[in-house]
């Protein structure tokens, strides 16, 4: 997943996924908000003590079939020119609902699309920024870039669920300590608990450093968390998550299930940018050897 960086305010929040901070004075966990012109109090304490915000009907139906249609489009262009890899990031390849080659996980999609760079730059998203910092920018050609998810759940996929994992894990590869890492999410699809999606243990962004990286076997421990919830969405909603939180993708109880998710990097600090040089990271050499395995490339 994708991430922005800045510092993590200090909120006395139990490192324990299972003794979670009281809510009293907070929204109850299923809670679901209006993205407004400022980030309210409201939901800053609930996005402090959750570590997680999901703002309703942001797009509407014509942006979300535009980036769908661009989704789409992409892949078509990267299949024609058999392209297996974008700036040193590989490409999950697998198969679509017909057993069509599909992308399932685009980088650095705004650089290939007018359309996907123009959404993330609206307006609307200011108050989403100013969560990061002041000096904030929409990193389209740093870390993984602006990346385009589809999860299908069909005989023989290579992706159809992630197993738990945080992004601080990432920052260790980078060679520094973990940050507070906010994960912005733009749903393309209606995703109810048996369709599978994102997994979330509310308040474990708080959690200790050994804690974050040895509480679970990270990405092939797909087993249910007893304190997780599970992110419903409608086309259209946008979801904000600390990266630092244990998370996973369940796989869907349907076949023929369809989950397609964009995330939006949020940078500050220098500004570190990749090309068509640049190294592919090890953990994706790791990553891209576990789907030759399930048959993808």
């Amino acid at each position: 997943m994708n991430q922005s960086t800045h510092t993590a305010p200090a909120t006395p929040v139990s490192a324990d996924s299972t003794s979670l901070v009281s809510t009293a004075s907070v929204p109850p966990l299923n809670q679901k908000f209006q993205l407004g012109s400022v980030i309210t109090d409201e939901q800053q304490h609930f996005l402090d003590v959750h570590g997680f915000l999901h703002f309703e009907g942001v797009l509407s139906m014509s942006e979300v079939q535009a980036l769908r249609d661009e989704q789409d489009r992409i892949t078509q262009l990267w299949l024609d020119s058999k392209r297996d890899s974008v700036y040193g990031i590989p490409l999950f390849w697998g198969k679509g609902l017909s057993g069509e080659p599909i992308i399932h996980r685009i980088p650095f999609s705004s650089e290939f699309s007018d359309v996907v760079k123009a959404l993330v730059l609206d307006e609307r998203f200011e108050p989403i920024k100013a969560l990061v910092g002041d000096d904030v920018r929409v990193g389209h050609n740093e870390k993984d870039g602006v990346v385009m998810n589809r999860y299908v759940n069909v005989p023989g996929g290579v992706h159809p669920r992630l197993g738990w994992h945080t992004d601080g894990l990432r920052d260790l590869f980078y060679g520094r300590m973990p940050q507070q890492m906010l994960n912005f999410g733009i749903h393309l699809d209606r995703i109810a608990r048996e369709d599978g999606g994102l997994r979330l243990i509310p308040g474990t962004h708080n959690q200790g450093f050994l804690k974050m990286c040895f509480y679970k076997p990270y990405f092939v421990w797909h087993r249910p968390d007893k304190a997780e919830i599970a992110v419903e969405t409608q086309p259209g909603d946008v979801t904000i998550h600390d990266g630092r939180l244990w998370h996973r993708v369940q796989a869907s109880q349907r076949q023929g299930a369809v989950r397609r998710v964009m995330f939006v990097p949020y940078q500050t600090g220098p500004v570190e940018p990749k090309g068509d040089e640049s190294k592919t990271p090890f953990y994706h050499h790791l990553g891209k050897l576990l789907r030759r395995l399930k048959g993808g490339r």
